[in-house]
């Protein structure tokens, strides 16, 4: 079977597209093999092309300090991009880019990991999965996706360039780890058969 390993030294070999050619490093990821959340932000950044690792920059500073506002630790997700080279000049990625990337190794990464909540950051993590759907709708609250759930956030960066954003953001957040509780509390009933209460019935959706 493959592994979470195996994915990540097929992207770091990766030449699928252009990015691989301006890359210093590719960014697979990195987490726990067991993560019960999957965060998915745009692409690396400057810092990450120099380390190769996911949000390491200013905005994942910010992102430690969400996670830590609800109770966890980076060490505790798994977090990676939709694409896993940075684009020139961190600019938005192309949707040559993200077919050429996304289906090959994200995807994978889903399936390795089984996660219960995928956390998309920002408008282009979530356009992957919900490519109809707005973040500025959706932001803060938990949607149905086949058998996992996927809670959109607006991307830590945003609050860099909007500093109006944070606090919704830090809002958000708290409704993230609210919304975990809720799945923590409910995982009795779903073991025993019970059904939700009607209002905490999810909106089936396709994941892929």
């Amino acid at each position: 079977m493959e592994t979470l390993e195996q994915v990540a030294a097929l992207v770091r070999a990766c030449t699928r597209c252009g990015l691989a050619k301006g890359r210093r490093n590719a960014v697979p990821g990195e987490g726990p093999a067991d993560a019960r959340l999957l965060f998915v932000g745009e692409g690396p950044g400057y810092h990450e092309d120099q380390q190769g690792r996911p949000f390491v920059g200013p905005a994942g500073q910010f992102l430690e300090e969400l996670l830590a506002s609800i109770g966890l630790r980076r060490e505790q997700v798994f977090i990676t991009n939709i694409i896993k080279c940075r684009p020139p000049n961190n600019r938005d990625p192309l949707p040559q880019e993200v077919e050429a990337c996304a289906p090959y190794y994200l995807a994978r990464q889903i399936e390795l990991l089984g996660p219960q909540v995928v956390v998309t950051l920002g408008r282009h993590a979530l356009a992957w999965f919900l490519p109809k759907e707005s973040i500025s709708k959706l932001h803060g609250a938990a949607r149905q996706l086949g058998e996992r759930w996927l809670f959109p956030l607006y991307h830590p960066a945003a609050a860099l360039h909007n500093p109006a954003l944070r606090q919704t953001i830090l809002n958000d957040t708290a409704k993230l780890g609210q919304f975990l509780a809720r799945l923590d509390r409910s995982a009795p009933a779903a073991r025993t058969g019970q059904e939700r209460p009607a209002e905490e019935q999810p909106q089936q959706l396709s994941l892929f």
